[in-house]
């Protein structure tokens, strides 16, 4: 089985080995994916913009096709060159595709598939991994020794040196999502250097480089472990207890504001209502859960999923207006209002799996 882990991913990723033409791309951290993936392109041909050695199919119409992604693998490109595939995932089962390309040979191509959160015994996840021509590339949100290295990348990258209470404040703002750290440290280091050139308060690092200050993380960068709230609301619906108070827990470390949290959960419940209510008039889940699309990333499909087999139009409304009123007591109460909101969002996973 090739399903790379920690350094090794990094290692393929800075020389693919083209015995293994295959790669699934997969995992939580949407950003992560698809900067994998980008890299893996970049990689793998002179021009991603030409659409002559860079073909892009959507996995859904894959599915309903499956033989064309093997002759995409076979073309030749029409000015010669290098050649590459990219498959993005969706909501169809893309693994007889896939099982298709691996037991053919063809051409010098590189076959890169974007997929979201895949579990262990997924179709596609177990045909990539089994193959010898394959390999399976896991994206898990950054830990903290991931965070300051990205950190300290992006700093060096601008040049930049970083104080260490900065560099210790940065730690619980970000995660969650790979690109969007890169976005709010990027955003860090135009600030940073703009007021270096200004001659301003920021101070000199290492080889008289100018040095960023903890006055400009707190100046500076918004919350993007925020969208780690998308993991604490499917948390809540799908009924993990466990894993909505470790969520809970990030919230507090990253001071998450409760109303932030219960907003965020506002507006799923009135989607998975809506989706509900749909259902119930005859339409097939995966067409409801397909409704959701423009609102969430298409990694969350399968916890939609899951919550709305486990929630009815009527408990939904009731949960509805749970979270309005605790919304309210929130607003009403400020220093009860961390206490609330999790008292709510619990009490919300509690009742999930109830059947009523």
């Amino acid at each position: 089985m090739v399903a790379l882990k920690g350094g090794e991913v990094e290692r393929f990723l800075a020389r693919p080995d083209p015995a293994r033409p295959i790669v699934l791309v997969y995992g939580p951290d949407a950003g992560l994916v698809r900067e994998r993936v980008q890299a893996l392109i970049a990689a793998a041909v002179d021009d991603p913009g030409d659409p002559f050695q860079l073909a892009r199919l959507d996995g859904d119409e894959l599915a309903g096709a499956p033989a064309r992604l093997l002759d995409e693998a076979n073309t030749i490109p029409l000015f010669g060159g290098r050649r590459a595939v990219l498959v993005r995932a969706g909501a169809r089962n893309l693994a007889p595709a896939v099982e298709a390309l691996i037991g053919a040979a063809f051409p010098d191509c590189r076959v890169v598939i974007e997929a979201g959160d895949l579990r262990r015994n997924s179709p596609l996840r177990v045909a990539c991994e089994r193959a010898r021509n394959a390999v399976a590339l896991p994206c898990y949100p950054d830990a903290e020794r991931d965070l300051l290295r990205l950190i300290d990348e992006e700093m060096h990258a601008s040049g930049l040196a970083i104080s260490p209470d900065a560099r210790a404040a940065l730690v619980p703002l970000l995660g969650g999502d790979r690109l969007a750290s890169r976005h709010e440290l990027r955003k860090l280091a135009l600030y940073a250097g703009g007021k270096s050139s200004t001659k301003s308060s920021t101070g000199k690092g290492s080889g008289d480089r100018p040095r960023v200050e903890l006055a400009d993380v707190i100046a500076v960068v918004s919350d993007a472990s925020a969208l780690e709230l998308d993991e604490l609301i499917d948390a809540v619906f799908a009924g993990s207890t466990g894993e909505v108070e470790a969520q809970l827990a990030k919230a507090r470390t990253a001071a998450t504001a409760p109303g932030t949290m219960l907003s965020a959960a506002v507006r799923h419940v009135g989607q998975l209502h809506k989706a509900r209510l749909v259902m119930e008039e005859g339409t097939p889940l995966g067409a409801a859960v397909e409704g959701f699309a423009p609102y969430v990333h298409f990694s969350r499909k399968d916890a939609i999923g899951a919550a709305l087999r486990l929630w009815t139009c009527a408990r939904l409304a009731r949960a509805m207006s749970q979270l309005a009123d605790a919304a309210l007591d929130a607003r009403r109460q400020s220093a009860m209002a961390a206490v609330i909101a999790e008292r709510a969002l619990l009490a919300l996973a509690a009742n999930a799996r109830r059947k009523e």
